[in-house]
């Protein structure tokens, strides 16, 4: 159905008046009349009643104008669309993230994404940083907030930013505290009370850098770790630390995930540092990543 003859009833339909309607379309009157009678011809019925005194919709002509009517303004509204497409304000961004980011970095980013780009459709996943990797390659999702890995190189297809860089602390059993099983020494937990601990920490083939770095951690303090716990999620290992099922090195920002039984210490020795980052495909296009990185890039100094 010709764009323009659905126009050209509008405008007829809201003038009553041919020769009004032909000076607001900016054509003249002969051409509009012949444009409604092939409309009509195409409808199958007739749209006005004519006199030559007066015009009118008829019953048909005037149920029709609301749907035309919502039809044109839906056409219209097509290159605001497309603006809003090319520019990130609309569509879907995939963003996975690992369960320690979630203590950290990944609220302060969604609620700065959500404010810029409301009309975004974010799906947020939880994911380690080998699940994320493998997604990333498969394009699955549009970046990750990932541990990168310490000993491997980043396929060559991904581009990797870091976005924040802090300590490892150590959540130790209240309890343990109480009873004296573990005594701080100036608020602080000792190289030996840390290699004295049961362990309870991620899986190898789970979080590959940040095992690395907590077992590295235990033989610069001169032993080694007694593994007590394997757990995937982090709350869980919080909750088996409350248990008095051993101890556990985290991320400082894990403070935020206050737990009855648990009490979060500084580490005597030099502690640790676990980088986060954002990872993405180097030929992913979209929009709403590009938005993404240019929120993250604001505080890519590590202030977050």
């Amino acid at each position: 159905m010709d764009v323009r003859r659905l126009r050209h009833f509008v405008a007829v339909a809201e003038t009553l008046h041919f020769g009004r309607a032909a000076e607001r379309l900016h054509m003249t009157q002969p051409p509009l009349s012949q444009s409604i009678l092939a409309l009509e011809r195409e409808l199958g019925a007739a749209l006005f009643t004519r006199t030559k005194r007066s015009v009118a919709l008829t019953p048909f002509g005037n149920q029709w104008l609301e749907p035309v009517r919502a039809a044109l303004a839906k056409l219209d509204a097509l290159p605001e669309a497309a603006r809003r497409i090319r520019g990130g304000e609309t569509g879907r961004l995939n963003l996975s993230f690992v369960s320690t980011a979630d203590y950290s970095l990944l609220p302060t980013l969604v609620q700065r994404f959500r404010a810029l780009y409301p009309d975004v459709d974010m799906d947020l996943s939880e994911a380690t940083s080998d699940i994320q990797i493998a997604a990333l390659l498969r394009g699955d999702i549009h970046a990750g907030i990932l541990i990168p890995p310490t000993h491997t190189a980043l396929p060559a297809e991904l581009a990797y930013r870091r976005l924040m860089s802090e300590p490892l602390i150590a959540a130790v059993p209240e309890q343990w505290l109480t009873s004296g099983r573990l005594t701080l020494v100036d608020g602080q937990l000792s190289p030996e009370a840390v290699i004295a601990s049961p362990l309870i920490v991620f899986p190898r083939h789970v979080a590959p850098s940040f095992y690395d770095l907590v077992i590295h951690y235990y033989l610069e303090c001169g032993g080694q770790a007694d593994i007590a716990q394997h757990a995937i999620q982090m709350q869980t290992i919080i909750s088996l630390v409350s248990a008095g099922m051993g101890i556990a090195l985290v991320p400082e920002s894990l403070r935020h995930l206050a737990r009855t039984g648990t009490r979060y210490v500084a580490l005597a020795s030099r502690a640790p540092r676990l980088d986060t980052g954002v990872v993405w495909r180097h030929d992913d296009s979209s929009a709403t990543l590009a938005n993404l990185l240019e929120v993250l890039a604001i505080n890519d100094d590590g202030a977050w």
